[in-house]
């Protein structure tokens, strides 16, 4: 459990830990969540999920993986102190703010 102390220590094997996964978690993790878009009479829109590839929608879902596997680590505390993130990225960017000089 993560309760904000040694922030180095677990934000390397968190690291380490997800890579093992898939990289592609990490990479959702450091440049944001993947969000697709079509073109529709030269004007940009987000997909709607029931138009998405095989490839997009694992390409989505890692941001949702990276979220599950941060937040699964965490006490109550560090828990609500990223709970309203909308992304693993934001998250790690509130966690980096707040934990990074101690």
């Amino acid at each position: 459990m993560f309760s904000g102390v040694n922030y180095q220590f677990w934000k390397v094997r968190m690291k380490t830990f997800i890579e093992s996964i898939d990289r592609g978690i990490w990479n959702a993790i450091v440049n944001g969540p993947y969000i697709p878009v079509s073109v529709v009479n030269g004007e940009s829109a987000v997909k709607p999920y029931y138009e998405l590839t095989e490839v997009e929608n694992k390409r989505v879902q890692y941001d949702c993986v990276a979220k599950n596997i941060i937040i699964s680590g965490f006490n109550l505390d560090e828990f609500f102190r990223v709970s309203q993130c909308s992304s693993a990225n934001e998250m790690c960017d509130i966690l980096e703010v707040t934990h990074e000089d101690y």
